[in-house]
């Protein structure tokens, strides 16, 4: 439980939505990368590892170009329960703004992630529905002043990376996984905060059906979106030990 103090600290659960949380018991591996509008508009990277999942604030988003560095802040671990929240955090709350789940799936490490974690290099493939393939996250050494680790995710060499010419994958495929909503779409609906175990098809259906029990306060109007790029299939990751 010590591994989210932090988290439990920053947080007033009487106020903001995100959930509490507690350690886990069965050992995963899950992923997701989660789109936060906060102070300002970044990409909230979450591995899980030994009951919580490693997190880290992406400034920019994630890269498909092999060699692109992407500032990683080594932010507090969250509990696994944070996995599927989507909704908005109160203003005068740690981290206020909106929050969507962007990516999510599993993640295999390449070598045993809590010898990478000491040493400062890690080494992953992703299996989402929007990211694959393999991946670093390199740490970095502290500037004077900083109170948190600057880390750098950076994608390998594979079949699932891109080139600099390459449309963004941030722009191209900017919707909820969880939902198929927008941050506009999903800023609106402050009544709702979606972590439902629906499909992304059966939750975007709902939202326009209009309001039930279980469903979304006030139906959403759809938006133009441009054309997306399919995702790239998943690979069939080898068994993490």
């Amino acid at each position: 439980m010590a591994a989210l103090r932090t988290y439990w600290k920053k947080r007033d659960f009487g106020k903001t939505a995100e959930p509490r949380g507690k350690t886990g018991r069965k050992k995963g591996f899950g992923y997701v990368i989660q789109k936060h509008d906060a102070t300002r508009l970044h990409y909230d990277l979450r591995l899980e590892l030994d009951g919580v999942m490693l997190s880290w604030a992406v400034t920019r988003g994630p890269s498909l170009v092999p060699g692109e560095k992407r500032l990683a802040i080594h932010v507090e671990d969250h509990p696994i329960e944070y996995n599927k929240f989507e909704g908005t955090i109160p203003e005068d709350q740690y981290g206020g703004g909106t929050v969507m789940v962007w990516d999510r799936g599993t993640w295999t490490p390449e070598h045993d992630p809590h010898k990478g974690m000491q040493k400062g290099h890690l080494d992953f493939e992703l299996h989402g529905e929007k990211l694959n393939g393999h991946w670093h996250l390199v740490r970095m050494r502290k500037r004077p002043g900083e109170r948190q680790e600057p880390w750098l995710l950076i994608k390998a060499t594979d079949e699932f990376a891109g080139k600099k010419s390459d449309p963004d994958i941030l722009e191209e495929m900017p919707d909820s996984a969880a939902s198929g909503r927008s941050m506009d779409e999903i800023a609106t609906d402050k009544k709702r905060i979606w972590h439902s175990n629906k499909s992304a098809k059966e939750q975007s259906k709902a939202a326009k059906a209009g309001p039930t029990k279980s469903g979304p306060t006030k139906a959403a109007r759809p938006r133009a979106r441009a054309p997306r790029r399919k995702a790239p299939a998943k690979r069939s990751g080898k068994k993490a030990g």
